[in-house]
């Protein structure tokens, strides 16, 4: 069974994130990590679960990511329905737009949230602060990793 995650990062905060949960992952499942440019519709194909880690800009979700998801929705639509996936964020303030943006392509694909969005916050609010590389605390990676781990174990277990 294996678990993909996708990520886009221009600061480093969702590199660090989906980092973070790919190392916890591959103790227990086999586990590929892709940024969202180098991830295409066969990789999602091939993996049996997801954990998609962006950004969110301007209250929505990356352009980069969002271009994942366009690039990739029609060709496995009807292809990878049922299969669990959850989400990480790494927003500025409240991180919602980007998380119910992808929660709607999800829902579209007809994949199963297994767990809520993980959002982290940086607090990131001033134009020096957001184009500021990312350090996120200890704290918040080792949220990652434990969702990452529960991924990968959900999906070596069957739970998924």
């Amino acid at each position: 069974m294996e678990l993909l995650i996708v990520y886009h990062s221009r600061t480093g905060g969702s590199r660090a994130m989906a980092g973070a949960a790919a190392e916890a992952a591959r103790a227990e499942a086999p586990t590929v990590l892709k940024t969202a440019a180098d991830a295409g519709p066969e990789d999602l194909l091939r993996a049996d679960g997801y954990l998609f880690c962006a950004p969110e800009n301007l209250a929505a979700l990356s352009g980069l990511m969002k271009e994942f998801f366009d690039r990739c929705y029609y060709p496995v639509l009807g292809r990878i329905e049922g299969r669990p996936y959850a989400q990480m964020i790494c927003a500025g303030s409240d991180g919602e737009g980007a998380a119910r943006q992808t929660a709607r392509i999800a829902t579209g694909w007809r994949l199963r949230e297994v767990q809520p969005p993980l959002i982290v916050c940086t607090h990131a609010q001033t134009p020096e602060a957001i184009l500021a590389q990312k350090t996120i605390p200890e704290t918040e990676l080792d949220r990652c990793r434990e969702l990452g781990a529960a991924m990968a174990a959900g999906l070596s277990l069957g739970v998924f």
